[in-house]
């Protein structure tokens, strides 16, 4: 899935969807891949307590004493809020003696770090992607290594396993804390169909690429211009056009297209993009799709709430995206209200004819998952203020992000270590509960935290369950592939090959929307020739070299060697 980078809290919303609505954290963000190899079969069950074992005898216990840091978000849309203006603030300001002072970026992040490192005025706290502004701060010794926290301290440790091997950088230590990390599948890749229309069309086959375009066709044959046939979230960002590329190859992923790999593996070798078949196949459906007018002509250009507005509505046949539980989910509540036989559904991934329908994956996660938190050398007790992560990420801390504080809607643990729900259980509340929390979700721990919500979910009739929580157990999980394997494969921004991405990703850009919009299938192998011969000029090689021996060491990391 495409790292949030850009929007606003809405998308930050979307991207954490799997784990705020369980709708569940990432997205995005995958048949069904097996977990990664350090997840055994103990991983979807908590630790008595968070622990694993008995601690060393010097253990900070988190509340023991008063602990205050500063905390900064380093994004363009986010700002950490206060910290009493949250339900699980306030109790941990009273139960815990908990205070984070937020630091705002100020809309600026770039701006804001070169300050804070060049004054070296850092908060203690900075929750940021991986990759380039880790390295930046870790080269120039501003970050506290976890290394001797993490067996005094075992909850990150217990839940991640060996795939926290991963976010080690060069010196061989560890600097971040994971968020969304897991070993298990999750995701909201897919496609979402308005049932009302499909239902008035005589609920036809919806498997291939060749019943989706019939199907399109006849939507806009009954209602014209009144119904987006197929509405592609984001389609700048490929969200909900690049699902229908993992349609035409089995195992095919939707992180080939992104910016952070932008190849396909042969063999032991990463390859051009320009150049696989099967996205060339996609595009040219893709821009056949487009030419006839049955995908929303502006797909390019529209905005987040344009395209929210359509899907409320019921405006909308088939909606396409990285993670669209969010929007369908609250779109279908509320259709239904209005008219019981309305609302929408999610299908099996649509696939190519001749394919294994189980070996299309219109999704992927991650082990690591999203972003992370580091601790700088600012912190007066970065010790505490790791125990304090570590808390927060198990089972404890989990549950008060997500349930409320323990009392209400859920009191102790059960034998599989996730929280007991109660009688008093207040499903609306829980859900407004994670909506609010949403924003100090810093280190959340999928791992934990899907089964949890799942094991309420799937008492409940099916008509009374979660709709995101639904179909992420019937169809988005089980669907999305584990792409561990292709993560921190971004050279420095100011290298000579950090220069050579950004140019590939320029040309890859500029070609994806113009084959969309290409006038015919010869028109598409144009675009993209032209694009294949202006990346080589580019060095498109050297990076695809580049790639692949990050790609081997990934392997070897997670193989355990």
């Amino acid at each position: 899935m495409k790292k949030v980078k850009k929007s606003a809290l809405l998308i930050v919303t979307a991207i954490l969807v799997l784990a705020t609505v369980l709708a569940g954290c990432s997205g995005n963000n995958a048949g069904k891949n097996e977990p990664s190899p350090s997840a055994s079969s103990e991983a979807t069950k908590a630790p008595e307590n968070g622990e694993s074992g008995e601690k060393p005898a010097d253990v900070w216990e988190f509340g023991s004493e008063a602990l205050e840091f500063s905390m900064y978000g380093h994004y363009n849309w986010y700002d950490v809020p206060a910290w009493d203006s949250t339900v699980a603030g306030k109790w941990l300001m009273e139960n815990k003696k908990l205070n984070i002072v937020p630091v705002s970026a100020g809309g600026n992040p770039e701006q804001k770090l070169s300050t804070m490192i060049a004054s070296n005025d850092l908060p203690d706290v900075m929750w940021m992607d991986r990759g380039a502004d880790v390295e930046r701060l870790r080269q120039a010794g501003m970050l506290v290594a976890f290394d001797e926290y993490l067996d005094k301290y075992p909850n990150l440790k217990t839940w991640m396993g060996d795939d926290l091997n991963l976010l080690r950088s060069e010196d061989g230590k560890l600097y971040q804390f994971p968020n969304w990390y897991t070993g298990r599948p999750n995701g909201n890749s897919g496609y979402v169909i308005n049932k009302k229309i499909y239902e008035e069309l005589g609920s036809p086959k919806l498997e291939t690429t060749d019943d989706l375009y019939a199907y399109l066709t006849s939507v806009k044959a009954k209602y014209g211009d009144t119904v987006v046939p197929y509405e592609p979230h984001l389609a700048k960002d490929m969200q909900g056009l690049g699902v229908l590329y993992t349609a035409f190859g089995e195992n095919a992923m939707y992180s080939y297209l992104n910016e952070g790999l932008r190849a396909v593996p042969q063999g032991d070798t990463l390859t051009s993009l320009f150049t696989d078949p099967v996205f060339r196949e996609a595009q040219k459906y893709i821009s056949k799709l487009y030419r006839e007018k049955l995908i929303s002509q502006d797909a390019f250009t529209q905005t987040v709430d344009q395209i929210d507005e359509k899907v409320m509505q019921g405006r909308v046949a088939v909606f396409a995206a990285s993670s669209p539980t969010v929007i369908a989910m609250n779109a279908h509540n509320e259709m239904v209200k209005q008219d019981p036989n309305s609302g929408y559904f999610m299908i099996w991934p649509i696939h190519k004819e001749g394919l294994d329908k189980n070996k299309i994956f219109p999704g992927t996660y991650t082990a690591l998952g999203w972003n992370v938190n580091v601790i700088t050398k600012a912190a007066k007790d970065p010790e505490k203020i790791f125990a304090f992560l570590d808390w927060y990420t198990g089972p404890e801390g989990q549950s008060l992000l997500f349930f409320g504080p323990e009392g209400k809607n859920w009191k102790g643990f059960d034998a599989d270590g996730h929280p007991v729900f109660t009688d008093q259980y207040d499903a609306n509340e829980v859900l407004e509960l994670q909506k609010a929390h949403d924003p100090i979700m810093w280190n959340g721990n999928t791992g934990y935290i899907d089964p949890a919500k799942m094991k309420y979910e799937s008492k409940l009739p099916k008509d009374q369950q979660n709709w995101a929580a639904r179909y992420q157990s019937e169809i988005t999980w089980p669907t999305q592939a584990n792409a561990t394997e292709f993560i921190n494969l971004n050279p420095a921004p100011d290298s000579e090959l950090g220069i050579i991405k950004q140019r590939v990703d320029d040309i890859f850009t500029q070609a994806y929307a113009e084959s969309v919009m290409a006038k015919s299938d010869e028109d598409v192998d144009r675009i993209l020739d032209k694009a294949e011969k202006d990346a080589q000029d580019a060095g498109y090689t050297k990076l695809l070299e580049f790639r692949t021996e990050g790609w081997k060491k990934n392997k070897e990391i997670i193989a355990g060697q």
